[in-house]
């Protein structure tokens, strides 16, 4: 009952924050750090079903968009491509944005997630990350749409998610914050960088499905995955939907100060225990 209660919880950690600008991989650490929450105990079967909970979440709020995207990309190679068309670009400017990330983190990934895993990195990479924000709350012009990027920009954006490999950086807040350098509105900016994350979560996740097919599940294992799944699902969904709407009327700030806050507390923790 104790571990099932556990999945719960970090299926809710998973999905408020993999949406949320506030790091996913740092808040699981965290947790994992003070609150003796052990996510790898759960084992592969775990992992898989918090990814694909979070897959599921932003397809069920997206799937009108995934579907134009898949319509449009399909139509680009039976007919000549026309990048005039906003949804045939926005196809191609995510194949753009995946390159690198899927790179990135094909090579990297097991240092990044062995030599990174510091409670002290993520302090150092949640204030930084606030920092940004701010700035990019600053100077962003946030007039564009996510088309008008270029393909090169495009790629920027894809190695700004291939940084929230590293625990406290957050991938929607990379992206998003790149996004506003870049000159988008925010919630352009929110919109691309959560249909950026389906190629990548969806890899992830289908490469641990297969070894955890292989590995076989036992009857705990089955409980673990299904309270994991349906609590990111659930969780992440309800998180999209709060954060698209909200950027659209409001700024980063407000996130930046919860990443300071959170940093001072767990800096003091730190040194205090």
């Amino acid at each position: 009952m104790l571990e099932f209660l556990q999945a719960v919880v970090l299926g809710i950690v998973q999905g408020l924050t993999e949406f949320l600008p506030v790091s996913s991989s740092g808040h699981l650490l965290l947790g994992q750090y003070f609150l003796g929450l052990d996510q790898e105990r759960f084992g592969l079967a775990f992992d898989v079903a918090l990814h694909l909970g979070t897959l599921l979440a932003v397809v069920a709020f997206f799937w009108r968009d995934l579907l134009r995207l898949a319509h449009a990309f399909i139509r680009s190679l039976t007919r000549n491509r026309n990048f005039s068309d906003p949804y045939q670009k926005l196809a191609y400017l995510i194949i753009a944005a995946t390159v690198p990330a899927a790179a990135v983190g094909f090579f990297l990934e097991d240092i990044i997630s062995t030599v990174l895993r510091s409670p002290w990195i993520v302090v150092v990479n949640l204030v930084f990350v606030g920092v940004l924000f701010i700035v990019a709350e600053a100077v962003g012009r946030r007039t564009d749409t996510a088309d008008k990027m270029t393909f090169w920009q495009s790629a920027g954006i894809g190695f700004a998610q291939a940084a929230a490999l590293v625990p406290g950086v957050s991938r929607s807040g990379a992206t998003i914050t790149l996004g506003l350098f870049l000159g988008l509105r925010r919630e352009e900016a929110a919109r691309f960088s959560f249909l950026m994350s389906v190629p990548i979560i969806a890899g992830a996740g289908t490469l641990q499905l297969g070894e955890a097919v292989r590995e076989g599940m036992n009857a705990a294992q089955m409980l673990m995955f299904g309270a994991g799944f349906i609590s990111s699902a659930v969780i992440g969904y309800l998180a999209i939907r709060f954060f698209i709407s909200f950027v659209a009327d409001h700024s980063l700030r407000a996130f930046a100060y919860y990443r300071f806050g959170l940093a001072a507390v767990v800096a003091v923790l730190l040194v205090v225990l």
